[in-house]
């Protein structure tokens, strides 16, 4: 979580459904600068039949002032910058008062409850909610396993997200007794714990079931745990070496660990990851990790997922913290806090020895042709990708609008290293973007207790470098052409710009089978096919006078300047279309040491690649 909600904590130191119990106790506001008491609210969670994907909740509130309450329901989860329907997946609501009288109750907002407590002063409040996706971002149960994504669990009081928090867990007979989770446990009560208020508790998530746990490792003294369900076969020993390694370096590159413990919370086979204050979930199979593909797939993904708990929630842009849980929070900066991870993930395993310099070179190959080659990145801005992802997804838009967009996971990191080695350059390698990072953990996180804006951002780095940056944030916020070999150069590495002719004739066309028709799935920017008109979901009937079905696999093989007769049906008219096939360019984009660098690309170049100490 962020550095303001971090400070609180220092300062302290879908059938049936779920069930929490809520409780008010009242605290005191400050009087005259007298400090007295303020409310706390406990939750109890259970999980009666499993098999129904339903939690069971009951809420107490003690101490409740006004004629009416409102509880709210998040609309979204902080990492995850999608509007979720969590409030559509609560069932069973209801509100009585201390004598068990039912008390009326509307839906004031499709994520807000409104009680009128008929001048009650305790309530019994009880909710189910239903967790049939099994995704970091959702709630999940089963017979095997729970996973709760709090915000789409724990209603919260509406204007108190500052309320402490209590939660009691009852796991379901024959789970194991291990809970994994980031909230700090209470001595003496099984099962429950607690967090200062509602941002940590909804950067919390939790998994109960048949989980198994890793052996735990320390890093500068500090506990680290890896808990998860079905995690399949592999080496545990290496693993949990290998992930020590990633932590250690990951932590040493800001130099300091701002929590008490860490918990990986690995949910089973599957895709995503979304990190937390002190914890992350993740999508894992151990089975992954047989391959060499497949083993820096999953190293980049944790060490990408741990940074994050220093690059997004403590060294984050302002518009992200305080939360407004009722609607999107956006920001111009997430190809700083998602991309720059990105180019953090790569260092951080490659200076742990677990990945080599040219695998390091081919991850961030791909980024850049992931884009360059894409037409979207001449219509969109790492920026405007950035503000606009709660309509365009994490990875750009889909379908035909696919064309229009960019993911500032590919150009983020990029713009990361042309950051890194531009101040190194400047400062003849004696500062760079790792400064930038610890510069802006300490002067915003540690000391000002606050996000930045766009503008202390640029001033820090530009501070850092001693110079002005202006070209590289014109990258970020335009889409003229980069120049990738000035920039690459300045770290001793080449990059290959030049394009070329891909093999075969090029039409444009990717086809899928749709019942009995073949369909057009997607059509490539200016190709020819896209020329001539043709979009997704036409129906292709015929291709050089010979009908196609799903039965007769389409043949669209060619030469390059040779035509090809299609019919087709569009918009629910018949069309016949004559192609001409063409040669595609592309550039690969590959990296390279410089063969005849000077002093400083060489002490840059491998300042860069070294290990830290």
């Amino acid at each position: 979580m962020n550095n303001w909600i971090i400070a609180k904590l220092n300062k302290r130191s879908v059938g049936r459904a779920e069930t929490l119990i809520l409780i008010c106790f009242s605290w005191l506001a400050f009087i005259r600068g007298l400090p007295i008491q303020a409310q706390q609210l406990a939750y109890t969670v259970r999980t009666p039949d499993p098999e129904t994907h339903l939690y069971h909740v009951a809420l107490a509130c003690q101490n409740a002032k006004g004629s009416t309450l409102e509880f709210k329901m998040p609309v979204w989860t902080p990492g995850y910058y999608q509007l979720m329907k969590y409030a559509s997946y609560v069932e069973s609501f209801q509100a009585k008062d201390e004598s068990g009288r039912l008390l009326p109750w509307e839906k004031s907002t499709p994520s807000t409850w409104k009680i009128s407590t008929n001048g009650a002063k305790k309530l019994q409040i009880s909710y189910d909610v239903r967790g049939s996706s099994s995704f970091v971002a959702s709630n999940y149960l089963d017979a095997n396993k729970a996973y709760i994504s709090p915000t789409g669990l724990f209603l919260y009081l509406k204007d108190r997200l500052d309320l402490p928090v209590t939660v009691r867990l009852e796991p379901h007979k024959g789970w194991s007794s291990r809970i994994a989770t980031g909230l700090d446990s209470i001595p003496g009560k099984q099962h429950t714990y607690r967090a200062p208020n509602f941002d940590v508790l909804y950067d919390s998530p939790i998994l109960m079931g048949k989980i198994e746990e890793l052996p735990p490792f320390e890093v500068k003294g500090i506990p680290h745990y890896f808990v998860g369900y079905n995690m399949g076969d592999f080496d545990r020993k290496k693993f949990t070496t290998d992930l020590q390694k990633i932590v250690a370096n990951g932590s040493a590159l800001i130099g300091d660990i701002p929590y008490k413990h860490y918990t990986f919370i690995a949910i089973g086979p599957g895709g995503g990851g979304i990190e937390h204050l002190n914890s992350t979930s993740i999508s894992f199979s151990g089975n992954q990790l047989h391959t060499r593909a497949g083993e820096l797939k999953m190293y980049n993904f944790l060490a990408h997922e741990y940074f994050h708990h220093y690059n997004v929630k403590r060294i984050r842009p302002q518009e992200l913290g305080p939360f407004n849980y009722d609607q999107e929070n956006r920001t111009n900066l997430l190809w700083v806090s998602e991309g720059f991870t990105v180019y953090y993930e790569y260092l951080i395993v490659e200076r742990a020895g677990l990945m080599t310099p040219d695998e390091l070179f081919q991850s961030l190959q791909q980024n850049i042709r992931a884009y360059e080659n894409k037409p979207g990145h001449r219509f969109q801005s790492a920026t405007q990708s950035s503000y606009e992802t709660w309509e365009d997804g994490p990875f750009g838009r889909t379908g035909d609008e696919v064309n229009k967009t960019i993911s500032y996971y590919n150009k983020g990191p990029i713009l990361g290293l042309m950051l890194d080695f531009k101040i190194r350059h400047e400062t003849q390698n004696k500062r760079s973007l790792d400064d930038v990072m610890r510069s802006l953990y300490r002067d915003y996180y540690q000391k000002k207790q606050r996000g930045f804006t766009e503008k202390e951002f640029r001033q820090t780095c530009e501070q850092i470098a001693g110079t002005s940056l202006t070209e590289v944030f014109e990258y970020a916020a335009t889409v003229k052409d980069i120049d990738y070999p000035k920039y690459f150069a300045y770290g001793g590495l080449a990059i290959d710009t030049t394009a070329r002719p891909l093999s075969g004739a090029w039409l444009g066309i990717k086809a899928a089978t749709k019942g009995d028709s073949v369909v057009v799935a997607h059509v490539e920017y200016e190709s020819p096919a896209w020329e001539a008109g043709l979009r997704s979901k036409t129906v292709i009937l015929a291709v050089d006078g010979k009908p196609v079905s799903a039965l007769q696999p389409l043949d669209l093989t060619r030469k390059p300047g040779e035509t090809v007769a299609l019919v087709v049906v569009q918009n629910g008219q018949r069309k016949e279309l004559t192609l001409r096939t063409t040669e595609k360019y592309e550039r690969d984009f590959k990296i390279t040491p410089l063969p005849n660098p000077n002093a400083l690309q060489a002490a840059i170049l491998k300042s860069w690649l070294q290990p830290q100490e």
